[in-house]
């Protein structure tokens, strides 16, 4: 598992400014402490009392530069971002716990018998507020490095007053020998202790961090997909072509935030428009930039080479080389020519493409001439399949998002469906008609969630004129909005 603690410059932050705040916190107690033995030294005067205020000057003074020392290198660790040595931590631990050992030392009442001044000695309470604060360290070892040296630092005093362990003797717990020895153990308990706490609070901190870190990546991954999502909406066409007899339409809508489908249109050299939908295996950001490139591969090509077999045999050729193995692009394009109903359409392994038929009330299932993008090295297909369209006849372009989605059932929407929800809008716009279309698969998935990305293009024929009115007029009429480029249905 990753530390965290290494990587996080806001851990070694915060770390350091918990250090700061127990220095703080020591000093303050000090110089409290120290405050009030100069005011009862004051008070009752006196020969000794002079010389202990004096004596706990001498402790204190090199005791204030130590700590003052930390501090300095840990503002200063603070303000370059860097971490502090690992000796500075441990040379600092020992260092405070040695001052109430000295203390126990030079500061007992004389009055005290040599073997009850270690007890006596209210300095000893000391001890523990340095092994308190070094959970703030949040460092077990530390903390019972602490503790250890507290013992220590106990038994050197209590050693140099004159105290001796005793084996034999009193056998009472409370006989200033066996005391002795009880305080140091208990150091080394709360040393142990502390370092328990330390651990645990560790523990929350690297929870914490670990999901400020996620919440920290989700954001960034959300922003990358936001812009990716962007950029491909904005390679969709912001406006269907106003084409002589034809009514056109296009919609989509991503299962994620970006999809591997896309639609497009361009007119050609030779004035006719080709219209192109392309599906990419899987959907979200990596088959998004494979749509990007097969759209851009699209716009060269049957721009440069003249006709639909020959525009896509050169863009099977060009996408395996951006293409992942498992992964493939179901593509069809049909091109129109102004004023003439007959459309020529090829499709690479998308289908089925429906072609309704109005005098006839009826639908042609187109299936593909050929295998999808990326499949083989070379595009073997039939010869694009010319149509006749007349008036009120459609070319209906979908991914398999439609007729794929399933309700709770787990039952497809289907093509049967799919064909039914055009032949009850038959009599609407093209835009109407997709509105229509997203409405019946919304319905039937009963609220289940999208699983696929949903791309339609509706191709209608009219009369030989402009379909510039028609388009505007379908866009007020539609009943539930829809917009003909890269926005959703409302």
């Amino acid at each position: 598992m990753v530390n965290l603690h290494t990587e996080s410059g806001a851990f070694r932050q915060a770390l350091l400014k918990s250090e700061r705040l127990r220095i703080r916190i020591v000093l303050g107690a000090t110089i409290g402490a120290f405050s009030l033995r100069t005011i009862r030294s004051t008070v009752a005067g006196g020969h000794e009392n002079l010389y202990s205020w004096l004596t706990l000057c001498g402790l204190l003074i090199p005791f204030f530069v130590c700590e003052s020392l930390t501090l300095w290198a840990v503002n200063s660790a603070i303000h370059k971002n860097r971490e502090l040595a690992n000796w500075i931590w441990f040379t600092n631990s020992i260092f405070e716990t040695a001052l109430p050992g000295l203390a126990i030392v030079f500061l007992s009442s004389a009055s005290i018998d040599p073997v009850y001044r270690p007890l006596a000695n209210p300095a000893g309470l000391a001890f523990f507020l340095f092994i308190i604060l070094s959970t703030l360290r949040l460092n077990s070892a530390l903390c019972r490095v602490s503790g250890l040296a507290a013992a220590v630092s106990y038994l050197a005093a209590a050693t140099y007053l004159g105290w001796k362990p005793s084996v034999g003797g009193d056998p009472s717990l409370l006989s200033p020998q066996k005391a002795v020895i009880g305080y140091a153990i208990t150091f080394i308990v709360a040393g142990i202790v502390a370092g328990m706490i330390a651990g645990e609070i560790r523990k929350q901190v690297d929870a914490a961090l670990r999901e400020a870190e996620t919440l920290r990546q989700l954001d960034r991954m959300e922003h990358d997909l936001a812009v990716a999502r962007s950029i491909q909406q904005s390679l969709l066409p912001k406006a269907m072509p106003e084409l002589e007899g034809f009514e056109i339409a296009g919609w989509n809508k991503p299962a994620d935030q970006t999809g591997g489908d896309y639609y497009d249109w361009q007119r050609l050299p030779d004035g006719n428009v080709v219209v192109t939908l392309a599906d990419v295996t899987g959907h979200g950001i990596g088959p998004a930039l494979l749509a990007a490139v097969c759209h851009a591969y699209a716009r060269a090509n049957f721009r440069l080479v003249g006709g639909l077999s020959n525009a896509m045999e050169q863009m099977n050729a060009a996408l395996p080389l951006d293409i992942q193995e498992g992964r493939f692009v179901t593509f069809v394009a049909a091109i129109f020519s102004p004023g003439k109903s007959n459309v020529q359409l090829l499709s690479a392994g998308h289908g089925p493409t429906l072609h309704y038929l109005y005098k006839e009330d009826r639908f042609e299932q187109l299936n593909a001439q050929g295998p999808p993008f990326g499949v083989s090295p070379s595009l073997i297909s039939d010869p694009p399949v010319m149509l006749e369209l007349h008036p009120n006849d459609m070319l209906v372009l979908t991914t398999d998002g439609f007729f794929e989605w399933a309700n709770a059932q787990e039952e497809l929407f289907g093509v049967h469906r799919l064909e039914e929800a055009i032949r009850r809008s038959k009599e609407k716009t093209a835009p109407e008609l997709i509105s229509d279309l997203y409405r019946a698969v919304v319905d039937f998935s009963g609220g289940s969630k999208q699983q696929d990305d949903l791309t339609a293009v509706i191709i209608k024929r009219t009369s030989n004129r402009s379909s510039k009115p028609a388009l505007a007029e379908s866009a007020r009429a539609a009943s539930t909005p829809i917009v003909l480029a890269n926005q959703t249905v409302a």
